[in-house]
């Protein structure tokens, strides 16, 4: 990683750090569909790993009890994400990874608007937005889409 762009999210709130993955979910998610198309093996399962890497990362963080419906959706969105991209991955669909990647924008976009407006995320959860988090270092489901 750069050191523009560590510093970058030293100073992230934990809304942006969640849209920072997000960033990352598409970027290799779109790796995946050009490793489709050049019918390169290697390259589709490294960014199978890492998009799926992220997906683990942010289901391990969510906090059911404290999130309450919000974060039971984000659960059943991440679930229902994981299992869209392992069958895209197993059958080299670039039509999979594509409604996986339309689903991951939709989402990204709920958040970028709680970024934007804290209050979003208060109305949602009942709690204040964290200042800080830690550092970010199925057969036929369908992955569906949560909005704020």
């Amino acid at each position: 990683m750069s050191i523009y762009r560590e510093r970058v999210l030293d100073g992230a709130s934990a809304v942006d750090l969640v849209v920072a993955l997000y960033d990352g979910m598409v970027r290799f998610l779109s790796a995946a569909i050009l490793a489709v198309d050049r019918g390169d093996v290697e390259a589709r399962r490294a960014a199978v790993r890492r998009v799926l890497d992220i997906v683990i990362h942010l289901q391990a963080r969510l906090r059911v009890d404290v999130g309450g419906r919000p974060a039971q959706a984000l659960s059943e969105f991440y679930a229902a994400l994981f299992a869209q991209i392992l069958q895209g991955s197993q059958a080299a669909s670039r039509q999979k990874f594509e409604q996986a990647m339309d689903c991951v924008k939709n989402v990204r976009e709920a958040w970028r608007q709680v970024a934007r407006d804290p209050e979003v995320f208060q109305a949602l959860s009942g709690n204040p937005v964290p200042a800080r988090v830690e550092s970010a270092t199925g057969d036929g489901v369908a992955v569906t889409s949560w909005t704020a």
